[in-house]
């Protein structure tokens, strides 16, 4: 069975789904109030969660591949997904134990770029890789095979990146400056996490993305009906602060231009 013959989790558009993630915050639902960290990471990244929750209300168990704080994964289980992550460090000990226990998320390490996912073949409905391609140290092509291998067939696989030519990369160079991080911290003085003898370099962005580039690795990885297109810079914004968001409307009027790129696939 297809995603587009299963029956939807819920009903929501978008739209609400957004609405409904505000007052989950508001509420202490998605992260224990008050967090620094969380509310950052909430207005800097709810737009483009919302965004995949939608495109994943049919898939009920889904891998969150390099899962970082949690909290895509934490939107999702409130919706009535079935939550599992891996990464690279061991995140319920780092970040909040509350997400990836309260909302009992199924976590395990994982080195993706190295190690076979830890789960059997056509387990998941969807897999979703956000912000975390960019970091990898080393060629990206067996994190892809092994999250066709574990998604269902019919199942979804989602990836967003940084977009190599955005308005910030391109004014970046027009200024003589760089669009990667910082030269001296993240790259001569940089100390590998070694994992299983092999050097990584998560602390950076090792490699952005153009938009035919993540067509072709999802082609690489064997995926069907790709869609890849430039994701909107909604940060979220309240009050008068909203006023702010004039800039990012202008710049994302172009879509090229925009910060990042998002990329649909599906295992036939």
């Amino acid at each position: 069975m297809t995603n587009n013959q299963k029956a939807p989790l819920h009903d929501l558009t978008k739209k609400q789904i957004y609405k409904y993630a505000v007052r989950l915050r508001d509420q202490g639902k998605l992260f224990n109030l008050p967090n620094a960290y969380y509310e950052d990471t909430f207005k800097t990244s709810i737009d483009s969660y919302c965004e995949i929750a939608y495109h994943l209300r049919k898939s009920k168990r889904v891998l969150d591949v390099g899962a970082g704080s949690g909290l895509l994964l934490s939107l999702l289980h409130e919706l009535g997904h079935d939550c599992y992550a891996i990464d690279i460090t061991d995140l319920p000990n780092v970040y909040a134990n509350e997400i990836f226990a309260g909302q009992k998320i199924h976590f395990k390490l994982c080195n993706v770029e190295i190690d076979n996912i830890p789960y059997a073949d056509n387990y998941f409905d969807a897999v979703v890789c956000s912000e975390t391609l960019e970091h990898f140290t080393h060629s990206h092509l067996n994190a892809i095979k092994e999250m066709y291998r574990v998604l269902d067939r019919g199942g979804i696989i989602e990836i967003n990146v940084p977009n190599a030519v955005c308005f910030r990369n391109r004014s970046r160079m027009l200024r003589g400056k760089h669009i990667t991080w910082d030269y001296e911290k993240h790259y001569l003085d940089a100390t590998p996490v070694i994992y299983k003898g092999i050097p990584c370099y998560p602390d950076r962005h090792n490699r952005e993305f153009t938009a035919d580039e993540l067509r072709l690795l999802l082609e690489r990885g064997d995926f069907k009906n790709i869609h890849v297109y430039f994701l909107k810079s909604r940060r979220h914004r309240e009050g008068l602060q909203r006023l702010r968001s004039i800039g990012s409307a202008v710049r994302d009027i172009v879509p090229s231009l925009r910060k990042s790129l998002i990329g649909f696939g599906e295992k036939l």
